[in-house]
Order: C-alpha cells, then structure tokens, then sequence
C-alpha cells in the first residue's frame, strides 16, 4: 500500500533530500509488543519459548523467516504462529508501541524542510500503516512500504518479497515516480535504521545508512555491518542528515 501526499520537487543541491527510515526499534519502540507476541504465540501452539535475547533478536527480520531461522520452528507450524501472533499483536501488542522521543519533531522538521520521507520496514505494509497512523505519523510520509500483507508467503511464491532490499528498492522507486525523477537516475537518499538488514538493504541498493543506538542492534552489529554513523538521540539524527560536524558516533563505534 502506497501513501502519497504532496511534496515538493526534489532539490537535488539540497543535502540529503530523500531519508528512508525503518518502522519498529527505529521510529517506534515495540514495547514488547512484538516480544510478547511472539513468545504467546509459541506457547499458544506448543513450541518452546527462548530467552528473551533470542526474541529481541526477532525484531527486524521478517516474521516467516526469523521464526524458522532463529527459532527453528517447523515449516509446517509457521501459518499458524504467525496466525496466533497476529491475532495477539492486534489486540493488544500494537498499543503497547510508543513513538520514541523526538521522533515526530524530527519527522514534522524535515517535511517541512522539503524533504521526501519514506518507511521501508519488513512489517506487512497495511500494518505497517495502520501502526503509523495510530501514533499520528503516517502523514509525515509519501511512500510506506513493507512486506506482502500474507506473511505466510514463502520464497518462490508470487507477491513474495524476500527482505529489506527489495523494500527499499521499492520505496526509493516511488519516491522517484512522486518527485518526477527520471528514471534510472540516482536519488541523494539516506536509510536510518537499527539493525544489520537496514544497512545491507541500503548498501544493496547503493545508499548509505545511517543507525540509532536507541534500537535492537546487538553490540557492534551496526558496524560490523557498515553502517555510516551511529546516532544516540533524534537530535543527533537531524544534525547527521543534515552533514553537520555534531552528526554522532562514527561508523567504527560500538552499538
């Protein structure tokens, strides 16, 4: 699902006209919402329940994926996991999510600015927004994009989308389309994020990235991975968009 407002065209002399951001441990704190769901749904179909480590490990990947590969649950026992977990997370883990501080000053600042703003996360897209709406944030954005709305979808199958590059590609796509940007020219684009999947999706399609401690990275992740820099407050975030010297950690620090 798109969501397209009116924005100005791209200043292309501007600095960093196009940021992409990750949805949950990057915009949005979980709360344990996404933990508690996770860990209710195994239990609710029998399965083991890891420590809590292992399940904060489950925030980023795409839900079909972490559960076989981080939690080794039986292919034939995803659907309906992901089934239970969905019916939990609807009623009540989605309102355990809080906007971290900052954020929505953050956000209302650079659309302001002219800036192009845009969700790339591997949360089903319709949830995606509905999430973003609850918390007043969607209309910050003129692109939201997330996986297929039926995670139950495996690789090979049609609509499938395999991970954050292919997202990110997508949102970068439409934002070029909304800012009449010709197609197969670069966008000054930058992703935000904080895990190792926002900065290998970005590098994948050729922007930097830049992440937040305030996330799900374990430590040295996000370096590891080649993040640009590493950012500890939204304030930070806004000086390192903007390229000036207070722009945060440099990418060879610890998160």
């Amino acid at each position: 699902m798109d969501v397209t407002t009116a924005s100005p065209a791209i200043d292309r002399a501007g600095p960093r006209p196009v940021v992409l951001f990750d949805l949950d441990g990057t915009l949005v704190d979980p709360a344990g919402g996404i933990t508690g769901g996770i860990e209710h749904a195994l239990g609710a179909m029998g399965l083991p329940v890891p420590e809590a480590e292992v399940l904060q490990s489950m925030i980023g990947p795409k839900l079909a994926d972490g559960l076989i590969n981080i939690l080794g649950v039986p292919a034939e026992q995803v659907d309906g996991v992901i089934a239970e977990y969905r019916r939990w997370y609807g009623v009540q883990g989605m309102a355990m999510s809080r906007v971290y501080p900052g954020v929505a000053a953050l956000l209302a600042g650079l659309k302001n600015d002219g800036v192009h703003l845009a969700v790339a996360t591997q949360k089903p897209e319709p949830l995606a927004v509905d999430l973003l709406t609850r918390h007043g944030l969607s209309g910050y954005f003129t692109v939201i994009r997330g996986a297929h709305a039926d995670e139950t979808l495996m690789p090979g199958d049609p609509g499938y989308r395999p991970g954050k590059t292919e997202i990110i590609a997508a949102a970068l796509a439409d934002v070029a389309e909304i800012a009449g940007v010709e197609a197969g020219a670069a966008l000054d684009a930058v992703m935000v994020g904080d895990r190792h999947q926002d900065v290998n999706g970005a590098r994948s399609n050729g922007i930097d990235c830049i992440g937040v401690a305030w996330g799900f990275a374990a430590e040295g992740e996000l370096a590891a991975a080649g993040v640009s820099a590493v950012v500890h407050s939204a304030e930070e975030l806004a000086a390192a968009l903007a390229g000036t010297a207070a722009a945060g950690e440099a990418a060879n620090g610890t998160v």
